[in-house]
């Protein structure tokens, strides 16, 4: 941990908004769904971004578990189940992290297969962008969305006023504008604290397979090995392990779930997300982080009025950048042909099929371990 390297200024503000477009929805979505304590959600999701900004130092995020997530919403998973699935999950990557099986897959597992995964995750967010959130306030949304794609694509990085507070500030004044009613807000503040749970062995061990064994897939291939490669290139003057990734992620679902919390994990785009929008430190994690703790400790009977201020077709544009930036990762593998079609492979797998990530990455590494022996391959090699 080097606070000396922790920067508060325009830039790592706009930043911190660089993963609101995946996470402020899906928690939302999920607090709704099971009714959940809202407080407790926000608080300890909020705290969670502020230690990983303190310990990194750079903005790696914590994001809901997004296959969790999925399952919660779709099928009405109780809360307890919930936060016995984040428990087992914790179980589970602690494990694989301390007997080194997560460095050893992260060896085995080359790096078009890992451009492929992010490949995969840039399509999936894009798709969510173009589809949903974009066209989600009709007219006048595609006309909020066109004017915050320009000001991102024209805007200098180092310009005195960061794109990403320029998109922001244009969301606030259409919220204000049309959206929000802030004499709601204003009644509805009242002061919460996460509620404690008490987990049981039960909830642990149904957790696990209801919800935990469909997660692990994803959390190793992208909130771990692919956030690893995510941080080597945006940020490559930081040195941060395999071990350092599942550690922070177990230890984390270690505790959230015990005070009502969703469970969390490291995410490649959500990293790119703070990237693109101009943060460099863990500044803009610890920012975004104390957005939801406040919401929380004195917002939360009025969540579904507080996120207004976040228009949809903005965070749809935000969502966006983020996908390219992904996506533009696979450009490295252009060199060799049979790598750069494995990587197009499993991108379109992880984003066609269910539970694509494990699939994609396993078709991915057979066919770079394999390529020798299969003819089509032959004959395209480099």
């Amino acid at each position: 941990m080097n606070l000396r390297k922790i920067e508060f200024n325009r830039y790592e503000i706009a930043g911190g908004f660089g993963d609101i477009g995946t996470d402020l929805p899906l928690i939302v979505a999920m607090i709704q769904a099971i009714n959940l304590d809202g407080a407790s959600v926000f608080i300890m999701f909020g705290i969670a971004q502020i230690i990983m900004g303190f310990y990194y130092g750079f903005p790696m995020p914590m994001q809901p578990l997004k296959a969790m997530a999925v399952i919660v919403i779709t099928q009405q998973i109780a809360p307890e189940i919930l936060y016995g699935g984040g428990i087992a999950i914790s179980l589970i990557m602690l494990t694989l992290t301390f007997t080194g099986t997560l460095n050893k897959l992260a060896n085995i597992i080359p790096l078009c297969v890992v451009r492929g995964t992010q490949f995969g995750l840039g399509l999936s967010l894009s798709s969510l962008a173009l589809k949903t959130y974009i066209p989600s306030a009709g007219v006048i949304g595609y006309i909020l969305a066109i004017i915050a794609f320009i000001i991102i694509l024209t805007t200098p990085k180092k310009s005195l006023i960061p794109a990403g507070l320029i998109v922001i500030s244009l969301g606030f004044i259409y919220a204000f504008a049309f959206k929000l009613q802030l004499e709601t807000i204003v009644q509805g503040i009242e002061f919460a604290l996460p509620k404690p749970h008490q987990v049981t062995i039960n909830n642990i061990f149904t957790g696990l397979f209801v919800l935990a064994l469909p997660q692990l897939p994803l959390s190793i291939s992208n909130s771990v090995i692919a956030t690893q490669q995510t941080v080597k290139d945006l940020f490559p003057e930081k040195t941060t392990t395999i071990k350092q990734i599942g550690s922070t992620y177990s230890l984390s679902n270690l505790v959230i779930p015990f005070f009502s919390g969703i469970p969390v994990c490291h995410g490649c785009g959500g990293l790119a997300g703070h990237y693109i929008l101009g943060a460099k430190t863990g500044g803009s994690v610890i920012i975004y982080g104390l957005l939801y703790l406040i919401i929380g400790l004195g917002f939360s009977q009025v969540i579904p009025q507080v996120i207004e201020v976040f228009p949809q077709p903005i965070l749809g544009i935000v969502l966006l950048f983020q996908a390219l930036t992904l996506m533009l990762f696979i450009k490295d593998q252009a060199e060799s042909k049979q790598n750069l079609l494995i990587a197009l492979i499993v991108g379109l797998i992880a984003f066609y099929l269910p539970q694509g990530y494990i699939i994609g990455s396993m078709v991915g590494i057979f066919l770079y371990y394999k390529a020798d022996k299969i003819n089509f391959f032959k004959t395209i090699k480099n």
